[in-house]
């Protein structure tokens, strides 16, 4: 059984995405699947494994078209809703960063509803922290978002949990910090700084830091996000509230650096350039609580986890899906 899910119909929205799809994957092991992305962020290849199975219906449908929303969570049981315009593109397209990540989760909050959907998890990001102000940042870190990208993840979190407090939709937050590995973008505006790093050390270029590098992060590797997601949705204790998910260690943005570098076999340090507009400047959970209430325990520490990022990313330049130095400076 996965994480008490098993023989339920369960709609995920963001599938394709990076870790909507390792959701997915993991979740239609054992139930019926109702798959739903505009595929303008994560790839269709992303689902190939699921492509053609009798349990796996793949939708394209826009998550603030609500009529198409009530349609699909017509006999659903669980709702994951994922789907996200990412905090880059927020940068130069603030409107477009609400309509999505505040709209479509208002949209997929009505839909559930109206459908009687018994659990709907809203996946957030620690992003709506912003800095972190003590450390580590439990749950009750004050929420003060650096970011429209953020500003519009915390909206997400409210109107879930509004429509449990109005509506009694059984609604909870997961908020993973910054998830890595297999399927993480890597290239144009989407590309994340470990496979930056990684595609910029291999094709003989000096990593780039936006910033100084001291800036620390919470790297969880994806396995560890979905086992977290999951272990929290099935926890009832959770209804009607929020928690963290993350391996629980911070680590600055120039020591990921390094150890890509000694993993890539490069010795040529990083250059700098200006700091990302709204960056956070730290980083570092509290999993206390998940640990408590669902026995998360992260398994893949962060060498480990760089290791298949790498390896990953290697085979996916042999398949001659990527250049080089597709991710490009700056990436926003």
């Amino acid at each position: 059984m996965t994480s008490g899910f098993s023989s339920l119909k369960i709609l995920v929205t963001g599938a394709s995405g990076f870790i909507g799809s390792h959701l997915s994957d993991r979740l239609a092991q054992e139930n019926e699947m109702v798959l739903v992305d505009d595929f303008s962020v994560g790839p269709r290849s992303n689902l190939a494994s699921l492509e053609g199975r009798p349990n796996v219906s793949i939708v394209t449908a826009d998550v603030t078209d609500r009529d198409q929303m009530q349609e699909l969570c017509a006999g659903v049981d669980t709702v994951f809703h994922l789907a996200i315009s990412c905090l880059r593109t927020s940068l130069g397209n603030p409107r477009l960063s609400h309509d999505v990540n505040a709209g479509g989760t208002l949209s997929a909050c009505a839909a559930a509803q109206a459908q009687g959907v018994r659990r709907f998890v809203y996946v957030s990001s620690s992003e709506v922290y912003g800095t972190a102000e003590t450390t580590p940042m439990a749950e009750t870190h004050p929420c003060r978002p650096t970011t429209v990208y953020g500003a519009s993840k915390l909206a997400g979190e409210l109107y879930a949990l509004a429509y449990f407090k109005t509506y009694g939709m059984p609604a909870l937050v997961v908020r993973p910090f910054n998830t890595y590995g297999p399927r993480e973008p890597y290239a144009g505006a989407r590309a994340e700084v470990i496979p930056r790093f990684l595609l910029q050390l291999e094709a003989g270029h000096a990593p780039v830091i936006y910033g100084d590098g001291s800036q620390t992060r919470d790297f969880t590797f994806v396995e560890d996000t979905v086992a977290g997601i999951l272990g929290a949705a099935a926890c009832d204790a959770l209804v009607g509230d929020a928690v963290n998910v993350a391996y629980g260690h911070e680590v600055s943005i120039r020591r990921i650096a390094e150890l890509l570098a000694r993993i890539a076999g490069s010795d040529l340090e990083p250059v700098h350039e200006n700091a990302r507009p709204g960056d956070v400047m730290r980083h570092f959970a509290d999993t206390e609580k998940a640990r408590r209430l669902f026995g998360y325990q992260p398994k893949v520490d962060l060498e480990t986890g760089l290791l298949r990022t790498a390896d990953w990313l290697r085979q996916e330049r042999l398949a001659g899906r990527t250049d080089a130095a597709a991710a490009g400076t700056p990436n926003w």
